[in-house]
């Protein structure tokens, strides 16, 4: 995970995401096990779909941490998870793969914490 993340810091588009004061507030308010949950939920329902109707446009850039999260990471649709993390695009993700996408979320969200 360590490796994806130096990688994805070097990217000038990718290493431009922060959390905001008002993110950083909500994952206070929230805890870390409710926004992995969230993360969980976004990831079923709006990335692990072999087919999503409106791909490349369904990840907002904020108003969530995970969003924010999700853009950082390359795991905001398919397209860049096919890129960025070699999972086969028109290939429902498995959940394995789900939840690789899940902890790498949940670990970027950690380090903005720091």
């Amino acid at each position: 995970m360590k490796d994806i993340l130096e990688k994805l810091s070097k990217s000038k588009f990718r290493s431009r995401f922060r959390l905001s004061q008002k993110d950083k507030a909500y994952i206070e308010q929230k805890g870390l096990d409710t926004i992995r949950q969230h993360a969980v939920d976004f990831i079923a329902k709006r990335i692990a779909p072999a087919y999503i109707e409106n791909d490349g446009n369904q990840t907002p850039m904020r108003n969530h941490p995970v969003f924010v999260a999700q853009h950082a990471t390359a795991t905001c649709c398919r397209k860049c998870i096919n890129k960025w993390h070699g999972f086969a695009y028109g290939v429902e993700l498995n959940a394995k793969q789900q939840q690789y996408i899940v902890d790498l979320i949940m670990e970027w969200i950690k380090k903005q914490l720091m």
